[in-house]
């Protein structure tokens, strides 16, 4: 629905009663005229769009001439109207911003990298002249993103793209928050509406278990500033999608690890409430490391100016705090517009307001019409301000995410580079792997022959492409250790049962198995993801049945009828030795438990289905299984003695799994096959006597149903 001329312009003499609405009237009826019988791809008459953009405008509380200029914006390029007739009819000074206005559109912001650079250059230099023209193609984006579904699906994309590479950066850049905000979501909707959808949906599942959490801590907010006798206004909000999803992706993090989601801003009356509300906030809430930045001290370059800090609010949350004086907030809100914004019929005189122009013109004369590409890479620069753009010693740009370091820039070089790299310098001076990097520095990664990645790097790279040439490397490194493992559990096993794991008989179990060779066969038995007992049985079937045989031939417990079959419960895998109780079951094997099993206690109310039990006397065979759960350290060759001393203790590793894996210790469990409870406790003290084994207990599984 178009709003009505009549409307436009009270929503102007809302802060500016001196507006000449005559003009503005003028302009409305000449736009509609120009664009009338056009339609836009939804359907509606094309002129709803103009003045829906006039509309954004008056939000940002500009003057007459940018809101006419909003109203033609589309004349001189869509319909019959030209130059001198929006001159003679509006005066110079609005034919000049239609003008500029139309001569942006024109421009193909996205296009092949040498004509972008020409074309980034006019960009800034019509901004140069009359930074008006740009406020008015933001909010001209801003509602074609906003209307951007009846657009076909390639044009989507497009328009999507060029928003989130040009637009929201530049929109950011001139201190346009919300707008930066409003835009990248609106492209994230059409780029990634799947992610989008799931970070929306577990907000909503968030709401449900904890409330509405923004109202709750605004609450706690306004209850302590009022103890202070404080006067401020407290506002808090959800972060946008977009947002919460470039943090999950710069910090390589679940949504459930995110610590500030929510965002708080609380505006007062003058700058030293600023510092008291801070030290109520400080006092009342632990504040976070390393997250207090005091932009009032030293505002921005394009006149922001507040305080941010991080503080754990309910539940140890990390809560996000601004604070700011109203016209602190003034300028915050409409960044650049402030510079233009009008109250009561005059230009706001704002302290805090800059003239972001000077940026741009000294941006501009820096560098003279021919030197198009070193325009390029200056103009990103100061552009897109989640970006770092440095130089190799030869002066080639790499660009990188904010936030990265000289791993991420070794990696981006080549990854034999990031995998042999030892140290780096930035500027000609040597500084730490974890440094972050800065626009326009210049970096030598030094290397290494016989220099591998380290565990640790993980957390210093921010880029996908280091993370995952990281992670690669250490895959590799880790085959040799299971390689290693591996043969260590082949020789334990064969000798179990008489036999030496030789090259000949690994490769032919390798090749019953459909595998590579017996390295592939080892690395898969030192991962776990083969047993070593399956090898062996494998091989020699026959002979694991009949050495079983031969040790024990009475591997039997007593109490039961002669027919009647039984089980050991896996839950608690008992063991010759132990006190036992056997549990019917209707048509089925009587399931038999250790008497301390906790699962047990569901039959209490059950003892006609209880038989007393124990164990054949004499020896066992070395064919029962039980679960140890052991924590050891990060050591090369501890893993292999770990296999080592079980074997010596003739208990066969049937399975070992990790369970966690730390940079100085790993989490296990190892099943042992073992002959009694006295064999068991033989083997669980000479482990817990290894120095490299710092925990070790009997693992049972209660979710493993009989």
């Amino acid at each position: 629905m178009m709003i009505d001329v009549e409307d436009l312009i009270a929503l102007v003499r809302n802060y500016n009663p001196r507006t000449n609405a005559d003009l503005i009237r003028k302009a409305y009826t000449y736009g509609f005229q120009m664009h009338e019988g056009q339609v836009r791809k939804s359907g509606e008459p094309y002129f709803t769009h103009p003045v829906a953009v006039a509309a954004i405008l008056t939000e940002q509380r500009l003057d007459d001439a940018s809101i006419i200029t909003a109203l033609m914006h589309d004349t001189i390029e869509d319909t019959r109207s030209t130059y001198a007739e929006v001159a003679e009819l509006f005066g110079n000074e609005v034919a000049e911003l239609v003008d500029g206005v139309t001569k942006l559109t024109n421009l193909q912001l996205s296009s092949a990298q040498s004509q972008q650079a020409e074309n980034f250059r006019k960009l800034f230099m019509a901004m140069s002249k009359d930074l008006r023209v740009i406020l008015v193609k933001l909010a001209d984006r801003l509602h074609n993103m906003r209307t951007i579904k009846s657009m076909s699906p390639e044009k989507q994309a497009q328009k999507a793209r060029e928003t989130m590479e040009i637009f929201a950066p530049l929109a950011g850049r001139m201190g346009m928050q919300w707008m930066r905000e409003e835009l990248e979501d609106l492209a994230f909707r059409v780029l990634n509406p799947e992610a989008r959808n799931s970070i929306i949906r577990r907000f909503i599942t968030l709401q449900r278990e904890t409330g509405d959490v923004v109202h709750k801590i605004t609450v706690d907010i306004r209850t302590e500033l009022e103890k202070a006798n404080i006067d401020a206004d407290v506002y808090g909000r959800a972060k946008k999608p977009y947002s919460i999803w470039r943090k999950m992706q710069e910090k390589d993090l679940a949504f459930s690890r995110l610590s500030d989601i929510y965002g708080f801003r609380v505006i007062c009356g003058s700058v030293a409430d600023c510092y008291r509300i801070l030290g109520v906030i400080h006092g009342h809430w632990q504040a976070v490391p390393g997250r207090f930045k005091d932009y009032i001290s030293q505002p921005k370059n394009n006149g922001y100016s507040s305080i941010h800090t991080t503080v754990s609010g309910r539940d140890g949350k990390g809560v996000e705090v601004q604070i700011r004086t109203r016209e602190m907030h003034e300028v915050a809100e409409a960044g650049v517009a402030a510079h233009w914004s009008y109250r009561e019929g005059v230009r706001a005189i704002n302290p805090f307001a800059v003239d972001p122009a000077n940026w741009i013109v000294t941006l501009a004369e820096r560098f003279n019409e021919d030197d198009h590409d070193e325009f390029l890479e200056h103009v990103k620069m100061e552009i897109y301000s989640d970006q770092v753009f440095c130089f190799t010693p030869k002066g080639d740009m790499i660009q990188l995410p904010r936030g990265a370091t000289p791993l991420d820039y070794a990696y981006a070089i080549h990854t034999r580079i990031g995998n042999s790299c030892i140290s780096a310098k930035i500027d000609g001076i040597r500084v730490p792997l974890w440094t972050r990097l800065k626009n326009g520095q210049s970096v030598e990664i030094i290397t290494a022959e016989g220099q591998r990645p380290q565990s640790s790097w993980i957390d210093i790279v921010t880029t996908g492409r280091a993370k995952a040439a990281i992670r690669k490397s250490l895959r590799e490194e880790d085959r040799g250790r299971f390689v290693k493992l591996g043969q260590e559990l082949a020789r334990a096993a064969f000798d179990h049962v008489g036999k030496k794991a030789t090259d000949k008989a690994l490769r032919t179990a390798a090749k019953m198995m459909g595998l590579a060779d017996e390295m592939d066969l080892m690395a898969r038995l030192g991962s776990a993801k083969v047993t070593a007992r399956r090898v062996v049985d494998l091989l020699y079937p026959n002979l694991v049945g009949k050495q079983a045989e031969e040790v024990d031939g009475t591997c039997t417990v007593i109490g039961l009828p002669e027919d009647q079959s039984f089980r050991l419960a896996p839950c608690c895998q008992p063991v010759p030795g132990e006190r036992i109780v056997g549990i019917t079951y209707r048509g089925q094997d009587v399931v038999i438990h250790s008497i301390d099993c906790p699962a047990l206690e569901e039959f209490e109310e059950q003892p006609d289905r209880w038989i007393d039990l124990h164990w054949h006397s004499g020896r066992h065979a070395a064919v029962h299984t039980v679960s140890l759960e052991i924590v050891i350290s990060n050591d090369a060759g501890t893993l292999g003695r770990i296999c080592t001393l079980i074997g010596e203790q003739k208990a066969n590793i049937s399975d070992l799994r990790f369970t966690d894996r730390k940079p100085d210790y790993y989490w296990l469990i190892i099943d042992v096959d073992l002959r009694d409870v006295e064999h068991l406790h033989m083997v669980m003290t000479v482990l817990e006597a290894e120095t490299d084994v710092a925990q070790i207990s009997r693992y049972r599984d209660m979710t493993r149903k009989p």
